[in-house]
Order: structure tokens, then sequence, then C-alpha cells
């Protein structure tokens, strides 16, 4: 019997885009030969025969584009035009390499591009420039060019990724390690987490502040005026994420989060997605028993499909604090026991209908700690 065909198809980056098309543009200014279809290497092996778009030819300017394919991946850039521009640079040697329309600039520290830069990260720099020197080097030129990049898309793509949050203005970054686009979300998630945390790291914070998302919002800015936008959103990578902080020199962690993905930690779980476990109600009737809750209060909450109505029955049988706090204590220990020694964590915990629900000892002192330097004192 044959086997079924796959679905799953690989994408290929913005930045193989931009190599693609800054190498077909570059074959075009010096060659002075039309070119609509261009092969490249990319640094997972794999070629990329790209298609040419868009194609401006003048005697010291070509400019050209690649349709963004990023396969099977739900990419926001895919079917965006990813333009490169190349010219004669009299002034110096080499290949300068720069962003035009639609490609983020950076304006804070800890990024892959220093502050200033185009947001075309290390890796599709490195790419575009290989590309182009080869093709100078089949055509014999030694003298210098400057490459901009563009992505006329980029400006309104931007507000769907996390570059404004990150302090990339105006456009897209140009990314990519591999040159291919695997669909792989968990992987790129657990970048963007990591690139998040190391610019925290690289603005001075000793301090971690951590959030599975939004959840708890006004919650958070009515009690405590504090923004919860600010934290580093983790999603489902708790256990990743105590990880990835520590790794990056981090003192302690604050976690703060709505109690239906925390309850899941009490229980051990480290990553709260529903496919790795799910024993939210299970885990809260536990906690209503180690309460004094009655039988009858437990299997209602195992009834109940949502931890807000489980909250709601710990209320009215009276025993929800005590169960609360349990609940805190466990967290705490799946928490610490990840961090490890020399990694302090703290934990605050609620729900959108009753509030704050449970807080470590230590929470709100390093909350106020986390508004004012983001220091541990």
């Amino acid at each position: 019997m044959a086997e079924k065909e796959s679905t799953v198809r690989l994408g290929f980056t913005t930045g193989s885009c931009a190599a693609a098309a800054a190498k077909a543009a570059t074959y075009m200014l010096l060659t002075g030969k039309l070119k609509n279809e261009i092969t490249i290497e990319t640094p997972k092996g794999i070629p990329y025969h790209a298609q040419i778009v868009e194609i401006t030819r003048l005697e010291d300017l070509v400019r050209c584009a690649v349709i963004k394919d990023g396969g099977s991946d739900p990419d926001v850039t895919t079917g965006c035009h990813v333009f490169a521009e190349v010219t004669f640079d009299l002034q110096t040697a080499g290949v300068l390499i720069d962003g035009g329309e639609g490609v983020g600039r950076v304006t804070l520290p800890g990024l892959d591009q220093p502050v200033g830069n185009a947001a075309i990260n290390h890796v599709p720099r490195e790419m575009i420039g290989k590309e182009v020197l080869e093709v100078c080097s089949v055509c014999d030129y030694h003298g210098g060019l400057r490459v901009t990049i563009s992505v006329p898309e980029g400006k309104d793509l931007a507000d769907k990724t996390f570059n404004p949050r990150l302090g990339i203005v105006g456009g897209i970054s140009i990314l990519g390690t591999s040159g291919v686009v695997e669909p792989m979300s968990s992987k790129a998630l657990l970048e963007t987490i990591r690139v998040e945390l190391n610019q925290k790291r690289a603005l001075g914070q000793t301090i971690a502040a951590v959030s599975p998302g939004n959840y708890g919002l006004d919650f958070m800015k009515q009690t405590y005026d504090y923004d919860l936008d600010k934290s580093v959103k983790c999603s489902n990578f708790i256990g990743d994420t105590i990880d990835m902080a520590k790794a990056l020199g981090f003192s302690g962690m604050l976690l703060t989060g709505h109690i239906g993905k925390l309850i899941k930690v009490s229980g051990g779980i480290m990553n709260t997605h529903s496919k790795e476990g799910d024993c939210r109600m299970e885990l809260l009737a536990a906690a209503g028993l180690k309460a004094g809750c009655d039988a009858n209060v437990a299997r209602a909450i195992l009834e109940t499909a949502v931890t807000e109505e489980g909250i709601r029955i710990l209320k009215e049988a009276g025993c929800c604090e005590k169960a609360m706090d349990y609940v805190m204590e466990r967290i705490l220990f799946f928490l610490r026991k990840r961090g490890g020694e020399g990694f302090r964590i703290e934990c605050m915990t609620y729900c959108n209908q009753y509030g704050l629900l449970a807080k470590s000892d230590g929470a709100e002192a390093m909350l106020s700690a986390l508004m004012t330097d983001g220091q541990i004192g």
C-alpha cells in the first residue's frame, strides 16, 4: 500500500527571500541580462528555487522581489513582497546591507542587531552577502554594492507581530536561521520568548516578569497599577521560560496568571497546553477536598468545564481561600523545583470574576521592585 502523501509543506524565510532577490538583482545589474528565477542554497542545505517578480532595471540600479511563501506554517508574512534593490557603491568595497520601506529598525538593546540598525538579522545578512559576492565573483566585479531590502506591506504586518513589543519600529524583521520555515509554531514561540527575555536582561532587569497571556490585564492595572502587557508572554511554556530566564542570568521571576493556566502547574505540569495534559478540574476538586470541602462539592467541581465556575463553587462552599492557599503552595513547589537553588520565584494567580485568588509571600514586594527598577533588592 502506498504511503499517504504528507500535506505538510516547507516554506522559506524572509531571509531566504531577501537573499534570492538580492542575488537576482545583482546578476541583472552586473550582466545586463533579465533573470526571472534564481536558486540559492539555504543554511539548512535545502535549495530555494525562487521566482523573481516586479523587476525594475536601470543603468545603475536593479530592483526586484520574491513573494514570501511560508509553506504550511501560519505565518503573517506569507504573500508579502520582499524586495532587494542593488546599486553600485563607489565609496566602499564589499556589500553594504540596509533596510528600506517596511523593514523595521531597532530602537532597544538586546536584539540580534544593535540599536539603529535595520532589523535584518545576522544570518539573513550573511546569506545576502554570500549570494551577492558569489555573483560578483562570477562576473569578475570587485567594487562595492549597496543592497536595500524592503517589504512594502511590512509596516501594516508589523502590528501582527511581536516587533512593537521588542522596540522594532516601522516594519517587520528579516529573519531565519535555517532559511526554511518548518511548521513548528512551538519552536517559533520559544525563540520569541527567549528574545524578549534577552532584551529585558540587556536593559538591566534582574527580575523576569512573566505571564502566560493578558488574562487579568484589567485586574492587574486596577489593583496594582501594573501593565500586564509589559510581562514576557510565555504562553504554555512555563517550564521552558524558567530555564531560559535562569540561563540568561536573571536572579528571579514573577509569574502572574489566570487560575485556568496556573492550576495545572499545581500538578507539576510545566507545559500547560491541553494536548500535554488537562486536569484543571481534578486539581481544583482535590484542592477543595484538601481544604475540607465535602465530596458533593468535589463532584460539582468535576462536573464543570471551566475553572471560574469551579472557583464559584468553592466560594459558595466557604473553602475557596484555604483551597487557593494550598494550590499556591503546590504551584510554588513545582516552580521552585524547576528553578533550582539561587533562582527566586514568586507567583500570583487570579480570575476575572473574583480577582486575586492567591499570592506567594514575596510576590507583592517583587512586583514593587519590578515596577521601580526591575532589580531584586
